[in-house]
């Protein structure tokens, strides 16, 4: 089912969202009505609370751009994106790189305005899976930074608190017009 995207200004996105305790059927549920809105509406992530729900839950699909990413790692092997893609996951860890780098991104929660955005260019994340396991991921790219990206909704921040004072003030504007600032 697909379900409404919660818009910028609602209080849940700026929420830190709960654990997750136990997988339960309409959780799986869940997990496939935010694969199947995420499609929809064109993204490369969707995270519970961008639909309303109080939940650390999210996912992830960048498999449309295979050379997004130049490397990927479940559990310390190789594998491919087909493999992954989609990533439904709950109560993530994430451990950061270092080095960061400057790319656009946009948000279906903040309609139409994209900016760039600093962010490590490698992670390493421990992501619970509806099927019971635990796995950790390594990557870079497209797939690191939409996890970052996901993983902050879980937080209550989002892609615009990432932005310099000189992009913050650079998109006020077009926040204004939105009726968001």
């Amino acid at each position: 089912m697909i379900l409404e995207i919660t818009q910028y200004g609602n209080p849940i996105l700026r929420k830190k969202c709960r654990k997750i305790t136990e997988i339960t059927d309409e959780l799986k549920q869940f997990g496939e009505d935010l694969i199947e809105t995420m499609i929809s509406a064109q993204g490369v992530g969707l995270a519970a609370p961008q639909v309303d729900r109080d939940l650390q839950m999210a996912v992830v699909d960048v498999s449309h751009d295979p050379e997004c990413i130049t490397y990927l790692r479940v559990d310390g092997e190789d594998v491919s994106l087909e493999e992954l893609m989609p990533l439904v996951f709950f109560n993530p860890i994430l451990e950061c790189g270092s080095a960061k780098e400057a790319a656009t991104e946009g948000c279906l929660s903040i309609d139409g305005i994209t900016a760039e955005v600093r962010r490590p260019v490698e992670v390493k994340a421990t992501l619970q899976l509806l099927d019971g396991r635990c796995i950790t991921v390594e990557s870079d790219g497209l797939l690191a930074r939409a996890i970052q990206h996901e993983v902050d909704h879980l937080n209550g921040v989002l892609f615009v608190d990432r932005l310099s004072a000189a992009k913050k003030v650079s998109i006020r504007g077009k926040l204004k017009q939105l009726g968001l600032s």
